[in-house]
């Protein structure tokens, strides 16, 4: 999976040659690389940097809560994890694009600074049944949502563990990290 990021891509002329273009002037292609998920991979496909870059508290965490999840039917998909600071600003601008400001994006994607997912500390798992069951016993291995209006957004909270999640903020916009 390629992603070409858009602050870099210009029309080429058909004279101008792929040798003779400067490496700054040529597009960027984000993929695996930079934390692109394909369909299907899971907690445990650490051939991923989106799985391998993830704290590894967290990626423990998330491999006991998905064998036990297992035993019930559920599998978890990872649809992001750990990713390249260009990564998220391709994100962002991705979603300021389909938002239409930069205030609106926030409540959906973070800056490359202040990403949880650049820093591998946060997950996005997949399927329905995954986050359902994620919020039923996702507390029991310190995996919390944190925001309401992400309900496949996980972080670790060990304290959790025996207290329970704490309360979840409505979306990035009213997290303090998201305020550096």
């Amino acid at each position: 999976m390629s992603i070409t990021s858009p602050s870099r891509t210009a029309p080429l002329s058909s004279a101008t040659s792929p040798s003779e273009i400067h490496p700054r002037s040529r597009p960027q292609v984000l993929g695996e690389a930079d934390g692109a998920v394909p369909d299907g991979v899971t907690v445990f496909d650490d051939e991923f940097p989106a799985v391998a870059g993830l704290d590894p508290d967290l990626l423990n965490a998330l491999r006991r809560a998905a064998a036990d999840a297992a035993g019930d039917g559920v599998g978890f998909v990872v649809n992001s994890g750990w990713r390249s600071p260009e990564y998220q600003e391709h994100l962002l601008r991705e979603a300021i694009a389909e938002y239409g400001s930069a205030a609106e994006a926030a409540r959906w994607v973070a800056t490359p600074e202040t990403s949880v997912h650049v820093s591998g500390d946060a997950v996005d798992i997949g399927l329905a049944d995954a986050t359902a069951w994620l919020s039923a016993h996702g507390a029991d291995y310190g995996l919390c949502q944190i925001y309401r209006n992400e309900p496949w957004h996980y972080e670790l909270r060990p304290e959790a563990i025996g207290r329970g999640c704490p309360a979840m903020y409505a979306d990035p916009t009213h997290d303090p990290r998201m305020q550096r």
